[in-house]
């Protein structure tokens, strides 16, 4: 393992006191950036979305369960699969009750929605002792309104807000731009209920996921970070993992 430079604590000091500067930079381009999100423009929600859960169909107003807001979580499990997709379940393996507990108190809901049927859902999550609200969109157009799904060669979809085929003209690398069969896409959509209305107010995709990982903010804080091959300083971890946060041992 190559490791960082051994200094005294007083240099250390000194590398850690001008590591804060930047990092306070950062908080405050933080709170800038999600002062900016709290202001983006909303969209009402006019299509009826009917989604099945273990109570039978529920529309996207009922994943509310009486709050103000819902996140939804898009866990990647298309139909043909007969596991849910290791990243999301390793993200929702720290959805732990206390924090669905704490978002409840701000009014906030949460729910994983998944185009597999019901059955194979159901069947997953009790495998792996989840309780948190999980339905299924089979059959329906929710994951591809809202960019969860790919539908191949279909149209020109949009792949994080940029079209797919931009994506292969630029050359750009974005492994759900280049799939020609449908392809499923992890993220996090937000809604706001006024009354009966819904209004969509954020989605996020790919590497905006992160924010909400609690494992990897917290490896982040660490000397050897997350541990996979694309971090910098190089050879700093003894087993390089690939950039996918199963988490699996």
């Amino acid at each position: 393992m190559a490791l960082r430079e051994v200094v005294s604590r007083e240099e250390w000091l000194v590398a850690r006191t001008d590591l804060l500067r930047r990092e306070k930079e950062l908080t405050r381009l933080r709170d800038r950036l999600n002062a900016d999100r709290r202001r983006l423009p909303m969209v009402r929600i006019d299509k009826a979305y009917v989604l099945e859960g273990p109570q039978g169909h529920a529309e996207l107003a009922d994943l509310f369960a009486g709050c103000r807001q819902l996140i939804v979580q898009h866990f990647m499990f298309d139909p043909s699969w007969e596991e849910g997709c290791p990243s999301c379940s390793g993200a929702a393996d720290e959805l732990a009750p206390g924090l669905l507990a704490h978002l409840r108190v701000r009014q906030t809901a949460f729910a994983a929605v998944s185009r597999a049927p019901l059955a194979k859902i159901e069947a997953y999550r009790a495998g792996r002792g989840w309780t948190f609200p999980w339905y299924s969109s089979y059959g329906g157009d929710f994951n591809q309104d809202f960019g969860a799904t790919l539908d191949g060669p279909v149209g020109d979809p949009l792949v994080n807000y940029r079209a797919r085929s931009d994506w292969r003209a630029s050359g750009d690398v974005n492994p759900y731009a280049y799939a020609d069969e449908p392809v499923e896409v992890p993220g996090y959509s937000c809604f706001l209920r006024d009354g009966a209305a819904v209004y969509h107010t954020y989605s996020t995709y790919a590497r905006g996921a992160e924010a909400v990982g609690g494992a990897y903010a917290f490896l982040d804080l660490t000397a050897l970070g997350r541990q996979e091959g694309w971090e910098e300083p190089k050879s700093r971890a003894t087993d390089a993992r690939a950039a996918v946060p199963d988490f699996a041992a």
